[in-house]
């Protein structure tokens, strides 16, 4: 898979595939992936105040304002791990999750045979919005860093795009880290550890992804 990144001064992003030798439905997350779930954990990374200020930088760029229900995703997540309702989706998801907790990075994960032709990230044209959940509620991202394909965005710092989330049934998956330039090897640090995490899960492979 090739992956095509636009220009952008601020934007370093981490990706891989990873395939599951069975569907999401019949994995279960390791327990040493659980326990990083614990208050007490000792992980690698640290998210901080300085570390979401500069993830917002990120996402205004473009114009977008990463504020209120719009804010980045990592930050629902530690609100949520803060108020012990840590969402538990799925091992991938869950692996996921637990990387961008802690490093304070927003993460994309999509699956990859939900994906329409070639992927591009970028910053989203004004108007761009696409439903983020079952409901069908829908973001309005025009001006936000997201991924897409010839359909419209699969993924973003913020919401990813129902159209290509997870299901019971996926066994291919992209995985985007959403990191920036201001917090230097911050994003290398994040992608490998989440590489790690994923590397728990039995029977799952992770693939290099070709960034053009």
């Amino acid at each position: 898979m090739e992956l095509t990144v636009q220009p952008h001064p601020l934007l370093e992003i981490g990706a891989f595939i990873t395939r599951f030798a069975r569907p999401l439905a019949a994995l279960v997350a390791p327990s040493g992936l659980v326990q990083l779930l614990e208050p007490s954990a000792s992980t690698p990374l640290v998210s901080s105040d300085t570390v979401r200020a500069e993830v917002r930088q990120l996402l205004r760029h473009g114009g977008f304002r990463p504020s209120g229900r719009s804010k980045p995703a990592a930050e629902y997540l530690h609100a949520a791990h803060a108020e012990n309702r840590f969402p538990r989706i799925n091992a991938a998801v869950d692996a996921c999750n637990v990387a961008s907790l802690w490093s304070g990075l927003p993460i994309s994960l999509v699956d990859v045979d939900r994906v329409l032709g070639p992927l591009t990230v970028g910053v989203l044209a004004v108007g761009t919005s696409y439903v983020f959940n079952p409901s069908g509620q829908v973001i309005d991202a025009g001006g936000l860093l997201g991924l897409w394909d010839t359909e419209g965005p699969t993924g973003t710092p913020v919401k990813d795009a129902q159209r290509t989330k997870t299901h019971d049934g996926t066994v291919t998956t992209l995985s985007i880290v959403w990191g920036t330039r201001a917090l230097p090897g911050r994003t290398q640090k994040t992608t490998a550890w989440y590489r790690e995490l994923v590397a728990m899960i039995p029977g799952a492979a992770i693939e290099e992804v070709a960034v053009t």
